[in-house]
């Protein structure tokens, strides 16, 4: 994906809206900088192609406020990795070969991915590679952010998955990244929320390994 100060200003508003789930005209008003008239003509194109709508939102005191979200069109902005064709290549595998060729393929490519990661954790305490693994999942396309929470763990989230119709299937994908996050992390990880299994994000409770 471009970097944030790389899009258009309609790009912005769709990340933002991915990242923050729903938003105000407002809102956006003042994180753009831009004239209440300038967004509403950029929120009026993006109703017209389909990719966000916006729906009544009560408020604690005063009348109903407009806040906007994303359509499933809209969600389809961000990177998914061409899941129809891996579907069906893995559907064409598993009638020739059997179930069994599945798990051989993803683990093969976790195994793969930690070879090639692995050395971007050495020397690093648990609270670089952390930071580290949320670089290299945001260069995937997952747009992941990591957060330290008072009791010392850290949180990891991943607001898209750019494979989730392919791990909707095939489980094996959201085992295998499990998998993979507590051997790069040496560390004990969590899958909290799946967005495979209609959660809005994935999302990794991680917490220092007994012994570190």
């Amino acid at each position: 994906m471009k970097r944030e100060d790389e899009m258009t200003t309609r790009e912005r508003i769709l990340f933002m809206l991915k990242r923050q789930g729903t938003m105000t005209a407002r809102e956006m008003t003042a994180e753009l900088e831009l004239t209440g008239m300038a967004i509403r003509r950029h929120l009026t194109a993006l109703e017209q192609d389909g990719l966000i709508e916006v729906r009544e939102a009560r408020a604690t005191a005063g009348r109903p406020s407009s806040v906007y979200h994303l359509t499933a069109r809209g969600d389809g902005f961000f990177p998914k990795s061409y899941p129809s064709l891996t579907l069906e290549l893995l559907e064409e595998l598993t009638e020739s070969a059997g179930e069994g060729i599945v798990d051989t393929l993803f683990e093969s490519r976790r195994d793969k991915l930690l070879r090639s990661k692995l050395p971007q954790m050495e020397g690093q305490d648990l609270a670089g590679r952390v930071e580290e693994l949320a670089r290299i999942q945001n260069a995937n396309g997952y747009m992941a952010d990591a957060s330290r929470e008072e009791d010392g763990s850290y949180v990891l989230t991943e607001l898209n998955c750019p494979i989730v119709q392919v791990a909707s299937v095939y489980r094996q994908a959201c085992r295998c990244e499990l998998d993979l996050f507590r051997s790069l992390l040496q560390a004990n990880v969590e899958r909290t929320e799946c967005y495979a299994e209609g959660g809005k994000k994935c999302t990794y409770q991680i917490r220092e390994a007994a012994g570190n």
